[in-house]
Order: structure tokens, then sequence, then C-alpha cells
């Protein structure tokens, strides 16, 4: 690999941290992305790299059969790393414009339904400090439908349960208020209360410290989330793969079926954008055609 192109990709993975406050889950992901394509470039310059070269390169790593989505998110680094090197003054014109990336087919995002909901926490094991604050994030993650990056992130600071909010920090570090439940807030209160010190005695409560931890007093990972989940999802044999994104699409799509305004889910959700929130619309038509096609009986 060229060695100066290695020191370029290392300063737009800083400009990524820095300047465009990219999660650290992206930056891994771009990392991979371009380290994949400097090391087949081997010891070209960056800087003479063309359209055709991209080209060359696109042709190559359709041998591997990537997804349509992974391959998109390879153009987006590409693109945005050549991107940078121009704004940069590095090299002289972009040679990834007119480069796209494949149409992605539209995908339904996977929920669940309200018995499935409570059929994952009610199978919740509550019986030891662990269990019980897993079952308080996963009652947040479905009454708030924040992100599970969101929730790990979460400082005392961030709470006002006066109001039943929370100030969470979403993308691109914008802030958003969400609200929460009633039941969810109960669960939270006691967990702060009683559980999260049977967690870890020496962990205080101080405004800048996390809400949730680990039995060590460090701040709990996405990861111990996704465990949690797949273990009561495998003891109730539930057949759909659950992720902590799951109840957040299931909370969005949730709010539309009960009437909620587009632009309130969009707030709520922290959606940049009004497109990303109109998905979980085709979520709820589709469940209202499959109600009406096995309920109706003219419906075929």
């Amino acid at each position: 690999m060229n060695e100066q192109s290695k020191q370029y990709l290392k300063e737009f993975l800083l400009y990524l941290e820095i300047e465009k406050n990219f999660s650290k889950n992206t930056i891994v992901a771009y990392s991979s992305d371009l380290l994949s394509f400097l090391i087949w470039l081997n010891d070209r310059n960056i800087e003479d790299v063309n359209y055709n070269t991209i080209r060359e390169y696109l042709l190559y790593i359709q041998q591997f059969n990537y997804s349509k989505t992974t391959t998109a998110r390879k153009i987006a680094s590409l693109r945005t790393f050549y991107r940078y090197l121009y704004r940069e003054r590095i090299i002289e014109s972009n040679p990834a414009i007119g480069i796209h990336a494949p149409k992605k087919g539209k995908m339904l995002p996977e929920f669940l339904t309200e018995n499935e909901i409570e059929n994952i926490l009610n199978n919740m094991k509550i019986d030891s400090p662990a269990g019980y604050r897993n079952r308080t994030i996963l009652e947040l993650l479905y009454a708030t439908g924040m992100r599970v990056s969101e929730l790990s992130n979460l400082n005392f600071e961030n709470l006002n349960l006066e109001e039943n909010e929370i100030k969470v920090f979403g993308k691109g570090a914008k802030e958003r208020i969400v609200l929460i439940s009633t039941r969810a807030k109960k669960f939270l209160e006691n967990y702060i209360k009683t559980i999260r010190y049977l967690i870890c005695k020496s962990e205080v409560t101080k405004p800048e410290n996390p809400v949730f931890i680990n039995k060590s007093g460090y701040r709990l990972q996405t990861q111990s989330v996704r465990k949690a989940i797949n273990d009561v999802v495998f003891q109730i044999e539930l057949p759909k793969h659950v992720t902590p994104h799951v109840f957040r699409h299931s909370f969005a799509t949730k709010l539309l079926e009960k009437g909620a305004d587009l632009r309130v889910v969009q707030e709520l959700l922290g959606h940049s954008s009004i497109s990303n929130t109109q998905i979980y619309t085709h979520v709820s038509t589709e469940r209202l055609r499959q109600s009406y096609n096995s309920s109706h009986p003219r419906a075929n």
C-alpha cells in the first residue's frame, strides 16, 4: 500500500470524527472500505486515480457478491473520500463524480406486534440486578424509539423524569427530546434508586455519570443489550430476527397506526428528512392490506 495514501486516509478519518461528528461505527465502516481500495491500488498514487480506475475497482469487487446495500456503502465511502481530497486540493479533479450506487430494493423495516413486544418483556428475568436493568432498557427502547447507541450514551444530566422527558444526542451529535411512558418511567426510577447500586456498589449518580452500567461500573455497551435481546428471543422461540433497532421500528409503526402525525414521529425519531420516516407508513399500509385480505369476504 502506498504510504502517502495511507496518511491521506488517516487524515480523512480524523476529519470524519472531528468535523463531521460521524459515529464510531460509521468511521470503522469507511476505514474498512477505503483500506480495501488502497490495498487494491497497491503502490499506485492516489492522485493518479481517475474515473476508469474506480470503475475497474467496482468491477473487481463484484466477484465477492456483496449485497446492494454493502456495495452502495463502499461507493459512498469512495465518493466522500475523494470529495474530501478535492476540497483539500490534494487532487485537481474528483474522479468519483459520476459514480453512482446501485439502486436498492425497497425493504420494509422489521417490526414487532404489541403481543410480541409484551411476550419479550414479560419473559425478561428480573430476579437479578442485571436482569432488571435489561428489562428497563427494553422498556425504554420501545417507549421512546431511541437508538441503542443513544441509550448507552445516556448520562443522569440527560434525564428530566419530572416532565417525562429524556434528552438524547443522535447522529451528528444532534440533540432532541424523547418522551417516556409512565410504565417505562417506573422501571427507570426503580432501577436508579435501587438496582443500579446493586450492580456496582462503588458507582455514584453524578450528573455526568452513565445511567446504565455493567458490574465494573463502566458504561454499558450496546453489545450487552443485543445479547439480552437474543437470549430472551431464543428462550421464547420467536421466529424473528430481533435487534434493538427493531424496537425503534416497532415504536414508530405503532405511533402511526394509532394516528400520530408523521412530523411528530419524525421529530421523536430524530430523522433529518421526512422521507426517512415515511417508510413506516408503508409498514402500516401493508398491515392494513393483510388484515383486509384475511378478513373481508370479497377481498380476493
